[in-house]
Formats: structure tokens, sequence, C-alpha cells
């Protein structure tokens, strides 16, 4: 993408209604919507999450799939999420908003208790050792997961990465979470959610063009 068009994109979200970008200071020193999502929502629907959301394909499609609870989607790179908040607002999706924000500082984005639902899609498996601390199902960030989730909460990790799939398998069992649902392949096997199947971003397209298997977990933390 040219910075040109970045830069474009980057303004256009500024008069985007379902945007937020707070300062990381501002998120730091206190958050006005920590606690007080349902007032930017106006109702008190479960708020479900999209951690990395990217172009917000997911992000959108669950909204559109799930009138009834609010849908976040929340990554670094406005100039990618551009596309998911300005087709939510063409097609008056009210219950969608994107948070330009890093991973990392969510419980300072979300009340305890806050959130009902996570999803990660497709995140960079950080293969190497030293990169193991930016995994984004490594045990620092569940338990921030953990501080945001209300009680019964669900985490889902859809991913074409054999071994993003394998290390967080491993990891809840470990440490003894509960995996509801865990499959290698969701495409070949049955008994994936409608939501898994039925919602498709551009890259897990490609994945799939090249005949790469797509895996999903889903499971509570303990």
């Amino acid at each position: 993408m040219g910075s040109k068009n970045k830069l474009k994109r980057f303004k256009e979200n500024e008069t985007f209604t379902n945007v937020v970008q707070p300062a990381r200071e501002e998120v730091l020193d206190g958050f006005e919507y920590k606690g007080r999502w349902a007032s930017f929502f106006g109702n008190d629907n479960p708020i479900v999450l999209e951690l990395g959301c990217g172009k917000g394909e997911y992000t959108v499609g669950l909204a559109q799939i799930n009138p009834d609870k609010n849908h976040i989607g929340i990554d670094i790179k406005g100039a990618r999420f551009w596309r998911g908040a300005k087709t939510a607002l063409e097609e008056k999706l009210n219950n969608v908003a994107f948070l330009r924000s890093q991973i990392e500082l969510v419980d300072h984005l979300f009340a305890e208790g806050e959130v009902s639902e996570i999803w990660i899609t497709f995140p960079d498996p950080q293969i190497k050792y030293k990169r193991a601390k930016h995994r984004m199902t490594n045990p620092e960030f569940l338990e921030r997961y953990k501080k945001i989730l209300a009680p019964g909460g669900l985490i889902n990790l859809k991913t074409d990465s054999e071994y993003m799939h394998g290390y967080t398998l491993g990891l809840l069992q470990g440490l003894g979470h509960e995996i509801v649902y865990a499959n290698h392949d969701v495409y070949k096997n049955e008994g994936a959610p409608q939501e898994v199947l039925g919602i498709q971003t551009f890259y897990e397209n490609q994945y799939l063009e090249k005949g790469k298997s797509i895996t999903y977990i889903q499971f509570r933390i303990n």
C-alpha cells in the first residue's frame, strides 16, 4: 500500500464514528471507555473482541451473524482496519467498532469481566524462541485475557499455523485450562461452529488455495 493511500485512510479513520484511536498515554492513564463500552454502543449487549483484526473481515462477519452482540476489532495498524470500519458504516452495522491500540494493553482498554468472548484469527505464530513473548496465546497474554473476560468467557483461536495450534493446545493442557473444542482441519472434519466455517478472510482464502489446513481451538481460562 502506498504512503499516500495510507495517509488518506488514516485521515478517513478520524472521521469514522466507529473508530476509537487513543494515545498510549490515554490508555495507561485511564481510558475513557474502560468499563463504559455500553455507553459507546448505547446498549448492554455482550462484547466480543477480535485481537489483531487486520482488515476487520472477521469482526464484520461476526457482527452480521450476531446482531445481538457488540463486536470490537483491535489492531495497531489503522490503515488495515480502515476497510472493515468503512464496510460496517456502509452496511449500517451499529454493533461494530474498531480500536487502534496494542494488544498487550487490552486489560487497560476493558474492565474486569467486561468482555464475553475473544477471537484470535491468524496471528503471527512468532516461532522463534526469542519472539515467544509476542505469541498471542502465551501465559502472559492469557492472564490479560482472564482479567477482562466474564465468568465462562470463551477464547477462539483460528490459524493456519500447525505450530501455533500445537503450542497452544500443549500450553492449555499443561496449565489445566478447559479445551471446549479443538480441530486440526476444520474444513475436513465435522463439528466446527458455523462462525468458524462461515467467515473466511482474504488471507485464509489464500491459505486454502495453497492446500493449507485451517485449525481451530475454543477454550476457557480457569
